[in-house]
C-alpha cells in the first residue's frame, strides 16, 4: 500500500514479521478445556494454601508485588507518540477496504448502520460494505434489500437457519469473498466518524502491523450507572492497550472497530469457530504469527452500552470465558516463548492480574479466616487498584472527557473503580464454572435498540 510517511506510528517493531507456515496448527491443543481449567483452579487454591502455611509466604507475595510495581511504573512511564502517515494525495491510490458486519435481527439499527458505513469519507469504488444476515426473522432482510438499491457498494450475504459457528462462522463465510487489502469488522450498533478510514489505514505503513483496534465509545453513556461505568471502562482499556504496545507488549482486538491486514488474517486461518470471543482469540493467533496489534485512541467508534445489570453479567461472563479459553488453548505455544520475551512477560503479568488474582482472592480469604491471619494478597490487590485509578485518570484525559456528562476525571475515576469491581466476581465465577460445569459454546446476541446520544463521536 503506497503511503506518504509522516513519522513512525506508536508500535514497537519486531525484528521481522514472520508469516505463519502452512503446517502451523494452533488448534491442536484446544481439547480438554474443562480439565485444564480444573488443573489451574486446583493449582491456584493449592499455591494459596502453601503460601499461607509457609513462613515465607508473605515475603514471596511482597517480592511479586515489588516486581509488579516496577513493571507498572515502566508501563505508566512509557510515552506513545502516534503521528501516523497520510494516505496518498490521489484517491485512486488509496487501498481497498472491506467492512464486515454480522447482523441477526437488527431491524432497529440496520438502516442507521448501513447509512453510516456507506457514507464514510472514502472512495466508493475502493470501499465495500458486507452485511451478513445471520438468518434474521424480523424486518432486517427487507430493509437490507431496500438499502442495496441505494448503495452500490453494499453487499448482503444471507446465512441459512441452523448455520454453525456463530459470529466467527458468519465472518468466515464472507471474508474470503471480499477484495479489500484490509478487512474491518463492526457490530450492528456501530457508528463511526466520517474520516475513520483515513485516520486508521495509514497506520498500516509498518509491515509488521497486522491489526488496529479503534477505541470504543458508549453512545448511551448517560443512561445509568452501568453505561457510565462502561464509558470509562473503554477509556481505561484503550489507555492500557496503548501503554502495553508502547513498551513492546500485547495489543488486543475488541470486535467492534477492528481492522485486520488481509495477509495476516489469511496467515492465521481466519476466525476461530470454536470460541465464544472471536476477537480475543484472533488477537492471540496474530501475535503468535509475529504480527503486532496497535490501539487507536482517536477516533473512536460508538456502540450501545448494556443498560441492565443481568445483561452486563452475561456479557462479561462471555468475555471472561472467551479470554480465558485462549490461555487454555494456546499455552504450549506461549511457554515456548513464541511471542518473544517482552510480549510473554506482558501477557503473564496481565494474566496474573486479570484472572489469577480474582480467582485466588476467594481461597486467600477462606484460609485467612481459618488460620486467623490477614489475607496474603493484599499488596497485589492494592497495586492493581492503584494502577486502575491512575490509568483511569489518564485514559479519561486522553479521551477528552467530552463523552462524559461529568468532565472531572477524579469523579469519573472513582466511579470507574467502583464499577470495575464487578470483574472480581465475574472472573472468579467464570474460572470455577469452566472447571466444573459442562462446556458452553454459544454466541449470545446482545440486543440493540438503537439508543442514541447527543455526545459526538470523538
Amino acid at each position: 500500500m503506497p503511503l506518504n510517511s509522516a513519522s513512525d506510528v506508536a508500535v514497537t517493531p519486531s525484528p521481522v514479521a514472520l508469516p505463519s507456515t502452512p503446517e502451523m496448527n494452533y488448534y491442536q491443543y484446544t481439547a480438554g478445556r474443562r480439565r485444564k481449567a480444573a488443573f489451574v483452579l486446583i493449582a491456584v487454591w493449592g499455591l494459596t494454601l502453601a503460601l499461607h502455611l509457609s513462613a515465607g509466604g508473605g515475603v514471596i507475595v511482597w517480592a511479586i508485588a515489588i516486581a509488579l510495581a516496577i513493571h507498572c511504573m515502566r508501563l505508566l512511564g512509557s510515552r506513545s507518540h502516534t503521528d501516523p502517515a497520510s494516505l496518498p494525495a490521489d484517491r485512486a491510490d488509496w487501498p481497498r477496504v472491506s467492512l464486515l458486519v454480522a447482523a441477526k435481527n437488527e431491524a432497529e439499527v440496520i438502516d442507521r448502520l448501513v447509512n453510516n458505513l456507506c457514507q464514510l469519507d472514502y472512495p466508493s469504488d475502493r470501499l465495500e460494505v458486507w452485511i451478513i444476515d445471520d438468518a434474521s426473522t424480523d424486518a432486517t432482510p427487507d430493509r437490507l434489500r431496500q438499502l442495496q438499491s441505494r448503495y452500490p457498494q453494499l453487499r448482503v450475504h444471507r446465512r441459512e437457519a441452523g448455520a454453525t459457528g456463530g459470529k466467527s462462522g458468519a465472518l468466515n463465510e464472507v471474508w474470503p469473498q471480499t477484495t479489500g487489502e484490509f478487512i474491518a469488522v463492526f457490530d450492528a450498533d456501530a457508528q463511526a466518524p466520517a474520516d475513520l478510514l483515513q485516520q486508521v489505514l495509514p497506520r498500516f505503513q509498518q509491515p509488521q502491523l497486522g491489526a488496529v483496534q479503534v477505541r470504543k465509545a458508549i453512545t448511551n453513556s448517560g443512561s445509568n450507572f452501568w453505561t457510565r461505568g462502561q464509558t470509562v471502562e473503554m477509556m481505561l482499556d484503550a489507555y492500557l492497550q496503548q501503554q502495553r504496545v508502547a513498551i513492546g507488549g500485547i495489543g488486543e482486538l475488541r470486535g467492534n472497530g477492528q481492522f485486520i491486514r488481509r495477509a495476516a488474517l489469511e496467515g492465521c486461518g481466519g476466525f476461530n469457530e470454536e470460541t465464544i470471543t472471536d476477537d480475543l482469540d484472533l488477537a492471540f493467533r496474530l501475535h503468535l504469527d509475529h504480527w503486532w496489534i496497535d490501539c487507536c485512541i482517536h477516533p473512536a467508534v460508538q456502540e450501545e452500552g448494556v443498560v441492565r445489570s443481568l445483561a452486563l453479567w452475561h456479557q462479561r461472563r462471555r468475555w471472561a470465558e472467551g479470554g480465558y479459553q485462549r490461555y487454555l488453548d494456546y499455552w504450549p505455544w506461549l511457554i515456548r516463548n513464541r511471542l518473544g520475551s517482552q510480549r510473554s512477560l506482558d501477557l503473564a503479568i496481565f494474566w496474573l492480574t486479570q484472572y489469577v488474582l480474582p480467582t485466588a482472592a476467594i481461597p486467600d480469604l477462606v484460609f485467612a479466616l481459618i488460620l486467623k491471619r490477614s489475607p496474603l494478597y493484599g499488596p497485589l490487590a492494592g497495586l492493581t487498584v492503584g494502577l486502575t485509578v491512575i490509568s483511569l485518570l489518564r485514559g479519561i484525559r486522553q479521551a477528552r472527557s467530552s463523552e462524559l456528562r461529568n468532565p472531572w476525571p477524579i469523579g469519573q475515576s472513582l466511579l470507574g473503580v467502583i464499577y470495575m469491581l464487578h470483574w472480581v466476581p465475574v472472573m472468579a465465577y467464570t474460572t470455577a464454572r469452566m472447571a466444573f460445569w459442562p462446556k458452553q459454546l454459544r454466541w449470545v446476541k446482545t440486543v440493540h435498540v438503537g439508543e442514541t446520544s447527543s455526545v459526538p463521536v470523538a
